[in-house]
């Protein structure tokens, strides 16, 4: 459970390339030697983004198979639902309250 958590850290993080590139235009426009760094910067981001992209879940399946496998859980949902029902309704649950 411990392995788990660090990644739900690194995938909540923030993907947003709009501040290193708002940093990288003020050091254009003060013509800074940061500029470099910046870039350097936005390209990190940028494979991060990336690597994030192609580790998630069902990226590697067409749109038809994703239709397919939704198609086939909520087939599953539906049963396991109609299940539910039918075992609340033989009332084998109901525990008689002690007074």
């Amino acid at each position: 459970m411990a392995v788990s958590q660090p990644r739900q850290e690194k995938e909540s993080e923030d993907c947003s390339l709009l501040p290193v590139v708002h940093d990288i235009i003020k050091c254009m426009d003060k013509d800074s030697q940061d500029v470099h760094q910046e870039l350097a910067r936005l390209k990190v981001k940028i494979q991060e983004a990336r690597e994030q992209i192609s580790s998630m879940p069902g990226v590697d399946s067409s749109p038809l198979e994703q239709q397919q496998q939704l198609a086939t859980l909520q087939d599953q949902v539906r049963t396991k639902n109609q299940l539910l029902q039918k075992y609340k309704s033989l009332c084998m649950f109901d525990v008689p309250k002690a007074s």
